[in-house]
C-alpha cells in the first residue's frame, strides 16, 4: 500500500481533533472565566530508504534520505491569558486581575481544593460565599469556607481579599474573612472538569496548590481581586475563524492525498487487465 495513504488518514484525523478544539472554544466564547485550547502537531516517525555517509579523501557525504509518515497530535494546549473584564457592579462577583485561581469545594474538603477563575458567586442561606454549584469558596491561610457574619447588613470586597462589612449599628469594620486565591506555577497543567472547575495535576505544582493565599502578594504573585466584575472568555472570534479555515483547508487537502492515493492504486489493479 502506498505510504501517502496513511499520511492523508493521520492528516485528516488531525485536522479533525483541531476542528474538535475550534468548536468546543467557540462554543465557550461568552462562559465566564473559559480559557481556550489549541492543538499543536508533530511528524511521525519516517522511514529511512538510504542511510547517511560520511565524506572521505575520494567522495563527499550523502545525506540520509527519509520518507515522513505523517502527522500526529504533540499537544492540546490551555492557553491561559486574561480575558477582557465585564462590569456587573455585583458585589460577590469577583474577577482576578493578575494571575491565580479562586479556590472551591466542600467544607469537609480533604484533598486540594477545585481552582476557577469564574468569580461568579453569591451568598447561600446560612451566608456562606459559593460559586454557582454550591461549593464553597475557600479563605486565605486556613483554606476554610468563607462565611459572613450574621450581624452584617451590607459588606464589599478589598483588592487584598479583606471582606469589610457594615453592622447594624452603621459602624464599618473588616470582618475576620478573606477570600483567598492560589498561584499555580503551571497552569496548562490543569485538568479541566467542566463546570469552570480545573483539577491540580502533578504537573501544575499540587504542593503550592494546597497553600490558599492572599490576593496581591507580590512575594507569590498573585493578582488583587476587583468586585463587582466578571472576567470574561480568552477566546478571539477572530483567530478562532482563521483556524478554522485553515483547518478546512487542510483536511481537504489531505482528503485529496487519499483520493489521489486511490486512483494510482486503481491503475496497478488495472495494469492486469
Amino acid at each position: 500500500m502506498l505510504r501517502s495513504l496513511y499520511s492523508g488518514v493521520s492528516g485528516m484525523r488531525g485536522f479533525q481533533t483541531k476542528l474538535d478544539v475550534i468548536g468546543n472554544n467557540i462554543a465557550n466564547v461568552n462562559t465566564i472565566g473559559f480559557k481556550g485550547s489549541r492543538v499543536m502537531f508533530k511528524d511521525i516517525l519516517s522511514q529511512t530508504v538510504s542511510g547517511v555517509s560520511a565524506a572521505d579523501e575520494n567522495r563527499g557525504g550523502v545525506n540520509a534520505q527519509q520518507v515522513g509518515l505523517g502527522v500526529s497530535m504533540a499537544a492540546i494546549d490551555t492557553i491561559h491569558t486574561p480575558g477582557s473584564a465585564m462590569t456587573t457592579n455585583v458585589v460577590t462577583d469577583l474577577r482576578i486581575n493578575g494571575d491565580g485561581f479562586f479556590a472551591v469545594g466542600t467544607a469537609e474538603q480533604t484533598e486540594a481544593p477545585y481552582l476557577t477563575r469564574s468569580g461568579n458567586f453569591t451568598l447561600d442561606a446560612s451566608r456562606n460565599l459559593v460559586n454557582a454549584e454550591g461549593l464553597h469558596v475557600m479563605a486565605a491561610g486556613g483554606g476554610g469556607p468563607v462565611k459572613l457574619p450574621d450581624d452584617i447588613v451590607s459588606f464589599s470586597i478589598a483588592q487584598n481579599g479583606d471582606i469589610i462589612g457594615v453592622n447594624s449599628a452603621g459602624v464599618t469594620a473588616p470582618t475576620d474573612q478573606k477570600i483567598g486565591v492560589v498561584k499555580v506555577i503551571n497552569p496548562s497543567g490543569l485538568e479541566k472538569l467542566g463546570g469552570n472547575l480545573y483539577r491540580i495535576t502533578a504537573n501544575a505544582n499540587p504542593e503550592a496548590a494546597m497553600e490558599v493565599g492572599a490576593p496581591g502578594n507580590t512575594e507569590t504573585g498573585t493578582g488583587t481581586l476587583i468586585s463587582g466584575q466578571l472576567e470574561m472568555s480568552n477566546v478571539d472570534l477572530t483567530g478562532e475563524f482563521t483556524e478554522m479555515i485553515i483547518a478546512q483547508r487542510g483536511f481537504q487537502a489531505n482528503s485529496r492525498i487519499i483520493t489521489t492515493s486511490d486512483e494510482v492504486l486503481q491503475e496497478v489493479v488495472n495494469l492486469k487487465r
